[in-house]
């Protein structure tokens, strides 16, 4: 057996997990109830999963496979009614968005597993600020090869779920001025960033193999990769969003990724090179920092567009392939939020601006997160 057989899955099955902030009812700061609602969880009937993270003020659930959004979007909402309810009994909150707003980094604590002391002990300080919340969507490949071809592939509209999910503007109790500050504090890790440009599953073995030689990767777990396989699952895994402050966003965005995949592997609308990812670091800031109002680079057309025009050109050509997967509905969604600007980090700022409180704002997002009206 090779180290990193590539599980076959389904094609174009989708998957979500998402990192959720554990939050105190008075003064609406992150509080340390991680060990406690899983705990509480466990003893309970819920779908998905519910599973610790690195530090105790976070949680992160987990879809299971589905093949339709409508699947993945009643799932992602009997999981987030279960997490809300054992939450309710501690007397914690629960909410979406990229970073608490104003919550001291110094104030967390890790989770006690062996990984995540292991990881405290490598990044030093790091970890602690790593306590950001980000979606996770996997999507099926049945094969390594294809694998690697979509992870590459899809890094050029990396820009556009940056700026779809954007949902940090605020941090250590500053506006940043960006739309999605999340991404800094994963730029910060040495293994971060964009994975290298390997096209054969044979050939990323041996890569991978060279790497663990050195000591400076056990496991795939140890690639902080905007894309990455996961051989694992038989999937692709985009983790650059953050997390939205819906469910329904959250599987909105998976519906996206699923329209896009189908495209990318039966089109195969350009060839695979590094100057597709000239522009890539880039476009990615323009994404972070302005959000649908940004710059993008067409790598292909190597002209400048802004990135709302580029986003929308591409959900209309992905139609056909919408019917096919009946995701009309969420595209039509995202058509929306580009036209509207509509974003969960401009509805932040908008909320803030009613009251200047912080707070009140991450108390507005756990209702938010809740579904309430």
């Amino acid at each position: 057996m090779e180290p990193l057989d590539f599980k076959q899955s389904a094609a174009l099955s989708i998957g979500i997990e998402l990192e959720l902030q554990l939050v105190e009812t008075f003064g609406c700061d992150l509080t340390h109830a991680a060990s406690d609602l899983i705990q509480l969880a466990e003893r309970r009937s819920h779908p998905g999963e519910i599973k610790p993270e690195i530090t105790e003020s976070m949680i992160e659930i987990a879809t299971g496979i589905h093949q339709t959004h409508a699947a993945l979007d009643a799932e992602l909402r009997a999981i987030r009614d279960a997490v809300s309810a054992a939450a309710e009994t501690l007397n914690v909150l629960v909410c979406g968005g990229g970073a608490h707003p104003f919550q001291n980094w110094t104030d967390r604590q890790i989770y006690d597993r062996p990984r995540f002391k292991h990881l405290s002990g490598l990044y030093g300080y790091l970890a602690k600020q790593f306590t950001v919340f980000g979606q996770h969507i996997h999507v099926g490949v049945p094969h390594g090869d294809d694998a690697l071809f979509l992870v590459h592939a899809m890094s050029r509209y990396v820009p556009h779920f940056v700026a779809l999910a954007a949902s940090s503007p605020y941090f250590q109790g500053a506006d940043t001025q960006f739309e999605s500050s999340r991404l800094n504090a994963v730029s910060a890790f040495p293994l971060s960033g964009r994975a290298p440009l390997v096209l054969r599953w044979s050939d990323f073995i041996e890569y991978f193999a060279k790497m663990q030689g050195l000591g400076i990767v056990e496991s795939m777990k140890d690639f902080y990769w905007d894309i990455r396989p996961k051989p694992e699952f038989g999937t692709v895994e985009i983790r650059v969003c953050d997390t939205p402050l819906t469910a329904e966003r959250a599987a909105v965005l998976a519906a996206y990724a699923q329209t896009l995949a189908r495209f990318l592997l039966i089109e195969r609308p350009f060839q695979l090179s590094e100057d597709l990812h000239l522009p890539y670091g880039y476009n990615r800031f323009q994404a972070c920092r302005f959000g649908l109002d940004g710059d993008f680079i067409d790598p292909l057309a190597q002209s400048h567009l802004p990135l709302r025009e580029d986003i929308m050109a591409t959900l209309e050509g992905l139609k056909p392939h919408a019917m096919e997967l009946e995701t009309e509905v969420p595209l039509a969604e995202l058509e929306v939020i580009v036209r509207d600007s509509s974003t969960d980090a401009r509805w932040m700022r908008s909320r803030y601006q009613l009251t200047g409180s912080l707070p009140d704002l991450v108390w507005q997002q756990c209702r938010k997160w809740r579904g309430d009206s």
